[in-house]
């Protein structure tokens, strides 16, 4: 039986793909080019940023296709690596001094990723300890990084 992969070899493993936007997505994404990311792309956009500022899926994306030279870079795979990513970064929490601050990434609208290791309290924990004030969600919302908008790293090629 084959050994599991760990996150850090699935991390490694994703290939960067570039299609051509077919006509039928063409009126919601334009014509050109769509990026399907690495992951190891987001991980180094990711580990540019230092204590205090935070990113979104959606500056990942835009610095991506900006860099790549195409119209869009997809978002399903983004997330999905974007997790790869995080989970990588907490299996080596144990072997590393320094791991990938993946926490550091929020949803377009400043709310925490539920889906990363940890879930919402682990990631408010770690926003927190950087300095950030956490709203806690109402119902069934997460919650969300107080006045992100002012910490978000906007050159992300610095």
């Amino acid at each position: 039986m084959a050994k599991k992969k760990s996150w850090r070899e699935k991390v490694n493993d994703v290939e960067e793909k570039i299609h051509t936007i077919t006509p039928e997505w063409e009126e919601r994404l334009g014509k050109g080019k769509i990026l399907i990311p690495n992951a190891l792309d987001i991980e180094r956009i990711i580990n540019r940023t230092k204590k205090g500022e935070l990113l979104t899926n959606n500056t990942i994306r835009e610095t991506l296709a900006k860099e790549k030279g195409v119209q869009v870079t997809a978002a399903i795979p983004t997330g999905v690596y974007l997790k790869y990513v995080a989970l990588a970064a907490e299996e080596e929490r144990e072997t590393k001094k320094v791991i990938v601050p993946y926490w550091r990434v929020l949803k377009p609208d400043g709310s925490i990723n539920i889906k990363f290791p940890g879930g919402a309290e682990f990631q408010s924990k770690l926003l927190e300890i950087e300095g950030h004030r956490i709203e806690q969600g109402i119902g069934k919302k997460p919650p969300k990084v107080m006045n992100y908008q002012f910490q978000l790293k906007r050159d992300i090629d610095k």
